[in-house]
């Protein structure tokens, strides 16, 4: 009995553990020399984010650009006025803000 207990504990473990090996969300942003901003999304394993919503919002909360990331994980656009921040949402849990003030210029 103490043999077959031995032989299913280790597999029980292990898939107990598997959530702990989540990959974490990852966004970043960088402005371009034309006014645009680029940003690109993915997973902390170097998966890509295809189709992950990736909206810019302003500080009063209005959604300025909605838009999901292409095949190439990146969306680009213009960058607006005034204070705004990228939500890259893949999912509860997989969230990233990059404030505006957090993105590199050129």
């Amino acid at each position: 009995m103490k043999h077959l207990m031995r032989t299913f504990a280790l597999p029980t473990l292990l898939l107990a553990a598997a959530p702990a090996m989540a990959h974490n969300p990852m966004c970043e942003c960088e402005e371009l020399a034309s006014g645009q901003v680029k940003c690109t999304g993915g997973f902390s394993d170097g998966s890509g984010a295809p189709g992950v919503t990736l909206d810019v919002i302003g500080y009063d909360e209005q959604v300025l650009v909605g838009g999901k990331l292409g095949e190439d994980s990146t969306l680009t656009f213009k960058r607006p006025d005034g204070e705004f921040y990228v939500l890259f949402d893949a999912g509860p849990g997989h969230v990233v803000e990059v404030d505006y003030a957090d993105i590199p210029q050129p």
